[in-house]
């Protein structure tokens, strides 16, 4: 199965965060995703224009939403940025990995990350 046709598990009583391995691992499965503090991963996307941001991070709330995990987002002209992280437990968890490859999947087709 590909991550991004898993499902977010709600944080809380899930269990421990990913260990460092794991991360590393997961990275290699998400192109352009960076590891930030150890415990964050964060990516950017450009786009033709304003607009075309904007609508892609319209597309992505709407994920969160619907997954009930929510990233951190920037948007500004011909750009949008994603964090996402777990506040509890603090740290990376597999549904992190899964919004993130989620959001890999929305498929715009003036994103370039």
């Amino acid at each position: 199965m590909n991550l991004r046709d898993e499902t977010c598990i709600p944080a809380q009583g899930v269990g421990p965060t990913l260990t460092s391995n794991e991360i590393n691992g997961f990275l290699g499965e998400l192109p352009g995703w960076e590891l930030v503090d150890g415990d964050h991963l964060h990516k950017v996307w450009t786009f033709q224009d304003f607009g075309s941001a904007l609508h892609w991070v319209r597309h992505a709330g709407a994920i969160c939403e619907e997954q009930g995990h929510h990233a951190d987002f920037q948007l500004g002209w011909g750009y949008a940025a994603a964090t996402t992280y777990t506040h509890d437990p603090e740290g990376l968890t597999r549904s992190d990995v899964v919004l993130a490859a989620k959001f890999d999947a929305i498929t715009d087709g003036d994103a370039h990350a």
